[in-house]
């Protein structure tokens, strides 16, 4: 029997303001997949793209930063420097063979909860339809026979 597959996910959050956000959405009950895993960050522009791509070397399927507002930063141009970062290491990642898609930068206040919850299930919904990291060659090996078995059956 395949096991089901089930996504890594992982969060570098702003301290400042997304952080916050999680916390809200935590404490307004707000519902979201618990395959995120949060790390926080003294601020977005602290995240290095080696930070990123080791992420998905070691198995992570999407990974998502998310900071303040651009013109918010407590850091001044923190969130501008991991935005080009960010667009910097989906570059690498085509050239590597790993969908962009699975790496984006969102921004999240510390009032919106909401918006984080909504971020968090997108991320994981995106995780789902993309399947594991190609890095992880045994379990997408699995989860594309798997996929196919279920095509050919409908």
């Amino acid at each position: 029997m395949v096991q089901e597959y089930s996504p890594k996910i992982i969060g570098f959050l702003c301290r400042w303001c997304s952080y916050a956000g999680a916390d809200l959405a935590g404490a307004m009950r707000l519902q979201y997949p618990p395959n995120i895993r949060i790390i926080q960050v003294p601020c977005t522009g602290k995240i290095d793209i080696l930070h990123l791509l080791q992420a998905f070397e070691v198995g992570a399927d999407t990974i998502f930063i998310s900071g303040c507002h651009e013109g918010d930063c407590h850091y001044m141009a923190g969130n501008y420097y991991a935005r080009k970062r960010v667009e910097r290491a989906k570059e690498i990642l085509q050239k590597v063979g790993i969908e962009p898609e699975r790496l984006e930068m969102f921004h999240v206040s510390a009032s919106e909860g909401p918006k984080f919850a909504a971020v968090a299930r997108e991320m994981t919904e995106r995780a789902y339809r993309l399947g594991p990291n190609p890095v992880k060659q045994k379990v997408r090996a699995a989860w594309l026979a798997q996929v196919s078995a279920a095509e050919v059956a409908a």
